[in-house]
């Protein structure tokens, strides 16, 4: 397949999608969203911003020393320590490593954030991408807020980086400002007007401020670009990165609408493992997917309507354009129940992408046989929910020892709560408006932290009276804190809803960590 033919996957749920607000994850969880990301077959993953703390640089690292095929990005500034941390993180990966360095060159931020005249952005921007491809032999430019450069200005930058190293050159529409239009005609325009832009690929980012992330990626792959960035289930800063799941299987589906021959491979993914990557992100951030998502919500193939229905019966492609199990819908195994084995549990654990050492899987069958107790069946889905609930809660941290609680029209809310931490036991009880808020009270007292609860979701994670409860909640912990996002499954919903606040704690404990409440 020639270079022009191809469109290239840079995913960067791991960067770009961990700063949004609630979203951050931990090493485990990276390296788990990094597995299937390279199982569903992205062409690169930007993996963190090294330089930014030792949390990320132990990540990118770490990721580009596991994964064999997918090439691994490392985030820099235009600064010489930046660019020296990307490198060493990404250093495992060989050749496959990249550097992603940036710089804004709009007006905006010239005068108002780099206090820099267009000859000094110019020059810096030169200067470390030379450094850059000193090396490693894969970088890429990204002239941030590049929607928003004058154009004869942002050609100039351009055809500087490519004629220092770059490989790559990204156009971001770094705020969601610009239109299809508009972003077609800017990609056009450096086409005509780079001399030397044959050289590099042409790279899109965009975000999803006013709704039109996809739109615009998919405009500037019309005009000529070759690399579209974005995050699983469109995770991000503000509204959102453009939601790659939605580029991609809109250039499965209609390649001859984006200028490519009908019919043909315009992407190198694997779209059966589309919903099982949405759902791995969304577990390993803690960030609900809405239900009306296209693609991988779940009601993106449901038909409530009769005459809707009549269709589908009659031939499916009367009201559905993807078939459901292109993208990895209703793929689930048969179920296990109690009497499964360790080995049955851990073999479905490594089908669904779960790679857990044999401390990892002892913690979550201990969890899986309690399940089992109280339900007939354990699907896939609810497996997914305790691998999660299992090790993320208290890597480290506090750990869920006893619940208990009491609650009745006539009685107060109470909740006793045990949490172990250190191999050291706490026990505390508090009194709530409801056995929850007793249960979220018991848990300050003994973590002495006071969480405001700012969002609750309760969801099954499967069908029937005995499925697991699943609790997501967003608590903020300080007023100059983000909210930060937790989740907890078990068979009763006020234990799942406990587990989901501590979550949270935990992760705002590793947050101040790491200096990210900001």
């Amino acid at each position: 397949m020639k270079p022009n033919d191809h469109v290239l996957i840079f995913d960067t749920t791991l960067r770009d999608g961990e700063q949004c607000p609630g979203a951050s994850m931990n090493l485990r969880q990276k390296l788990e969203v990094a597995r299937q990301l390279e199982k569903l077959g992205v062409d690169i993953i930007e993996a963190g911003f090294p330089c930014i703390s030792d949390g990320d640089f132990e990540a990118v690292s770490t990721i580009a020393r596991t994964l064999k095929n997918t090439r691994i990005a490392g985030l820099a500034r235009c600064v010489e320590n930046d660019v020296r941390q990307a490198a060493a993180a990404v250093a495992p990966a060989g050749d496959r490593g990249r550097i992603h360095t940036f710089l804004a060159t709009s007006p905006l931020h010239r005068e108002y954030k780099l206090k820099k005249t267009k000859e000094e952005v110019l020059d810096m921007a030169v200067r470390y991408v030379k450094m850059a491809a000193s090396l490693v032999k894969d970088v890429e430019f990204s002239p941030e807020d590049a929607s928003r450069t004058e154009l004869d200005y942002l050609a100039q930058v351009i055809e500087a980086v490519i004629d220092a190293g770059a490989t790559t050159v990204n156009i971001p529409d770094t705020v969601g400002f610009t239109t299809p239009v508009e972003y077609s005609n800017m990609i056009r325009y450096l086409i005509d007007h780079v001399s030397n832009i044959g050289k590099a690929v042409i790279s899109v980012h965009c975000h999803n401020d006013i709704g039109l992330a996809v739109a615009n990626s998919l405009a500037a792959v019309t005009a000529g670009a070759r690399q579209v960035e974005g995050a699983i289930n469109g995770i991000g800063e503000r509204a959102g990165n453009a939601a790659l799941e939605e580029v991609i299987m809109a250039l499965t589906l209609r390649p001859e609408a984006f200028g490519f021959a009908p019919g043909s491979k315009v992407v190198g993914v694997n779209t059966r493992e589309i919903v099982k990557t949405s759902r791995v992100v969304s577990r390993m951030s803690g960030m609900a997917v809405q239900r009306s998502k296209a693609i991988v919500g779940e009601n993106a193939f449901a038909h409530s309507s009769g005459i809707h229905q009549h269709g589908i019966l009659a031939k499916r492609e009367t009201y559905e354009v993807i078939n459901p199990a292109d993208v990895g819908w209703g793929e689930t195994e048969l179920p296990l129940t109690k009497h499964s084995g360790r080995a049955a549990v851990k073999a479905r654990l490594e089908k669904l992408g779960h790679e857990l050492s044999d401390e990892e899987l002892t913690q979550v069958f201990e969890h899986f046989k309690r399940v089992g107790d109280s339900k007939k069946f354990v699907y896939d889905d609810d497996l997914a929910a305790l691998v999660n609930d299992s090790l993320d809660t208290h890597e480290g941290k506090w750990k869920m020892v006893l619940l208990q609680f009491t609650a009745g029209s006539s009685a107060k809310p109470t909740a006793t709560v045990t949490l172990e931490k250190d191999g050291k036991s706490y026990t505390d009880c508090a009194i709530g408006n409801g056995p929850v808020n007793a249960c979220f009270k018991a848990i300050d007292r003994i973590t002495r932290t006071r969480g405001d609860l700012v969002d609750y979701v309760v969801r099954s994670t499967t069908a029937g009276q005995d499925a697991l409860g699943e609790v997501s909640v967003k608590v903020q912990f300080g007023d100059d804190c983000k909210p930060v996002s937790g989740k907890g499954a078990a068979s009763d919903v006020v234990e799942a809803s406990a587990r989901a606040y501590l979550n949270a704690v935990n992760r705002s404990i590793v947050l101040s960590e790491r200096n990210a409440c900001q």
